[in-house]
């Protein structure tokens, strides 16, 4: 079965869908409000949801999934956990903003840092985007230097200061100055990082860096490459910044910072830290977050920032998440699913690798380990789409697209996993003809 007949299949099944894809390409650019929702890598029109409940979606025409798209991230617990759904009712009972201080704030702030160790102090915003484009901020203000270093292929949201590194996703609408001022390297590499930390020596503000590079792959850090770029950063004076927006409690209960045992001076957050509701935060170090105002000459400011809603949701996927069981079930989960797939993939030789980090995972149509930006290259886009379109028309939801994490929830069933091993072992066969 090709590309063309899962599109098909997709049609006859979605035709609410396809007409609403239809009518709001009109109104809104794209048909889509974030150009990660559209299908254009995958082809076919967009699915438009309208439930979700647990481990699964429902979209308009009536069609249920096993969701591993997690809303990018964010359903950690599985979507509409009700004591989080309760959480946030009582608090926009309450009032939905304030643009003043509340004490759910204070709590929510108690509570990152238990999580976090490395964090000091933390300020929170409304989006991923926000909290990592007021971290480099913050770092050069700090440092007083311009210069940011990031990792080809990685992805830290839309801001300016970041858009170089997402080499496969470059934008126009960004001045040459600044552009100028972000330098890439690659990742899993020390030895080309020290020497662009050696050629703008003086210049770096900053290192930002994912911990697991969740949009070329899952791609994991080589054994003492973290621990290396600590020691360089230390060696230079540059702040090292973790973006755990996606990593951030996924991956493990204090994040990557603490499944790697390494400690950031800065870290930002977002997604599962507010179990739906829109947040981002970034914290660390005391005497470089004293930079910011009103203590310092560093500015930063939001109307929406720490509103009571989404602060009582985090607070309650924070305290749900101090269950060590949670993170048992995830990582359960999630070794079961690749046991599976791979006994088969191992079985008919297949180009897949199965790269996964905790509740994040790929399922790459690839030939080698992808160990950077170089090796998402060597990617197989098109077999990924018909194995995308082939999953969606047998209920099972990926994110559309052949690099991006997918996610496992707390609240995916045995089951489920039973369930997608045999629709994904189904579908490489259609996919790889002769297995």
């Amino acid at each position: 079965m090709g590309k063309s007949q899962n599109l098909q299949e997709q049609a006859a099944k979605t035709e609410n869908s396809k007409t609403a894809s239809n009518e709001i390409a009109t109104l809104i650019p794209g048909g889509v409000n974030s150009p990660f929702r559209s299908f254009h890598e995958v082809g076919g029109h967009t699915i438009f949801l309208k439930e979700a409940l647990g481990s699964k979606v429902t979209d308009i025409d009536g069609n249920e999934y096993i969701d591993y798209l997690g809303a990018w991230g964010p359903a950690i617990l599985g979507h509409s956990h009700p004591l989080v759904v309760k959480a946030c009712q009582e608090a926009v009972n309450n009032g939905a903003v304030f643009g003043a201080p509340t004490l759910l704030e204070l709590e929510m702030a108690k509570s990152v840092i238990r999580h976090f160790p490395s964090i000091e102090q933390i300020r929170f915003v409304s989006s991923g985007t926000e909290a990592v484009m007021s971290a480099i901020r913050l770092a050069r203000g700090f440092t007083h230097r311009d210069v940011v270093v990031m990792f080809e292929g990685a992805y830290h949201g839309h801001s300016d200061s970041v858009l170089g590194s997402t080499t496969h996703q470059s934008s126009s609408g960004v001045l040459a100055g600044t552009k100028n001022r972000t330098v890439l390297t690659p990742f899993n590499d020390l030895e080309k990082l020290e020497l662009t930390l050696k050629e703008h020596s003086g210049e770096v503000a900053a290192v930002i860096i994912e911990p697991v590079c969740g949009s070329m792959g899952v791609v994991l850090p080589e054994p003492g490459f973290l621990q290396g770029v600590r020691a360089l950063c230390d060696k230079h004076q540059v702040v090292l910044i973790f973006d755990e927006v996606l990593t951030g409690l996924r991956v493990a209960k204090g994040g990557a910072q603490a499944l790697f045992k390494v400690k950031p001076d800065l870290t930002t957050f977002g997604k599962a830290l507010g179990g739906g509701m829109p947040i981002g935060a970034f914290g660390g170090r005391r005497d470089i977050m004293d930079a910011l105002m009103p203590i310092g000459d560093v500015y930063q400011a939001g109307t929406f920032s720490g509103n009571p809603v989404t602060m009582a949701g985090g607070i309650e996927v924070l305290r749900l998440l101090d269950d060590d069981a949670i993170y048992e079930t995830l990582e359960g989960r999630a070794a079961e699913l690749f046991a599976g797939i791979a006994g088969f993939v191992e079985a008919k030789s297949l180009p897949i690798q199965l790269q996964r980090a905790g509740s994040m995972f790929a399922i790459i149509f690839c030939d080698i380990p992808v160990k950077n930006f170089t090796d998402s290259k060597r990617i197989d886009a098109q077999r990924f789409a018909i194995f995308f379109h082939d999953l969606l028309a047998n209920g099972i939801y990926l994110p559309p697209s052949s690099v991006d994490a997918a996610c496992i929830s707390a609240a995916h069933s045995r089951r489920d996993i039973e369930e997608t091993i045999e629709k994904v072992i189904a579908a490489l066969k259609k996919v790889f003809a002769r297995a």
